[in-house]
């Protein structure tokens, strides 16, 4: 895996660490072929429980596509018309964000800093985003002349409704750490020197958790977003139903019944 992107697990917890901080963490074809390695990986692993997206340097989170390497490619396809420069939403942004918000386990995102473009859809692909008081998102799409991709499309209308969603689209714009507090794009905003600490406390916890629950917590919120509310009683039914036959479900009802603080295995 190329060291453009950084991965770690350790004690159920996967840590994905975008590293280009001296592009802001502008995502290259080698960041993207190493961000969807990674987030596949940590999806698909049954021995991760909770998976951390963060980046290096204060800067940036991730400001979207490295447009010096796409004027290339751009070019590049004008001569030999082979439109293969856009084939990357496909290729990479469409597997990673699936990886991401399909993953059976929480994934926390940490936001340091700009979360740009695809940067901010795969904030938004996250469960659960800690801010930094000094980050900030824009969609910027349409400031280049192209439409939503990464997931934005689907998510963003999801946490802030349809209204405004379309409004950050067709007028991309910076957005404060408290706007994106008070839209519920964060959930929560920490100091920007405390961030990586608190994240990681955040996402260790829940690598301890119930991770089967976890998982059916997820599936039940992404069903009932599309499906009628019988559908999803019936969706409930089936979940609450694996739950329920969990050995930490098992291990939680003994340890309330002797007072005791449950020690999840994640199955």
């Amino acid at each position: 895996m190329a060291d453009t992107v950084l991965y770690e697990v350790s004690d159920g917890l996967a840590t994905i660490t975008l590293n280009r901080p001296e592009a802001m963490n502008a995502l290259n074809i080698a960041s993207k072929a190493a961000l969807r390695e990674a987030a596949e990986s940590a999806a698909g692993d049954t021995a991760v429980r909770a998976i951390l997206l963060t980046a290096a340097g204060d800067r940036a989170f991730c400001v979207g596509q490295d447009l010096k390497e796409h004027i290339g490619l751009l070019a590049s396809d004008r001569e030999t018309g082979a439109g293969q420069t856009m084939s990357t939403v496909k290729e990479h942004y469409n597997p990673i964000v699936t990886a991401l918000a399909g993953a059976p386990k929480p994934v926390v995102a940490a936001v340091n800093g700009v979360a740009a473009g695809a940067g901010f859809g795969f904030a938004l692909a996250a469960d659960y985003r800690l801010v930094a008081d000094t980050a900030a998102f824009n969609t910027s799409f349409a400031g280049v002349a192209l439409t939503a991709d990464s997931g934005i499309s689907w998510t963003l209308p999801r946490v802030i409704g349809p209204s405004r969603a379309a409004d950050l689209l067709l007028f991309p714009r910076s957005i404060s750490a408290q706007d994106a507090l008070e839209l519920g794009i964060a959930n929560r905003v920490v100091p920007a020197a405390e961030l990586r600490e608190e994240a990681e406390k955040v996402a260790r916890a829940l690598a301890a958790g119930p991770t089967v629950a976890y998982a059916a917590i997820k599936e039940a919120v992404a069903f009932g977003l599309s499906h009628s509310l019988v559908e999803t009683l019936e969706k409930e039914d089936e979940l609450q139903t694996r739950a329920g036959q969990s050995e930490d479900h098992a291990i939680a009802v003994q340890a309330f019944v002797n007072k005791e603080k449950p020690k999840y295995l994640g199955r």
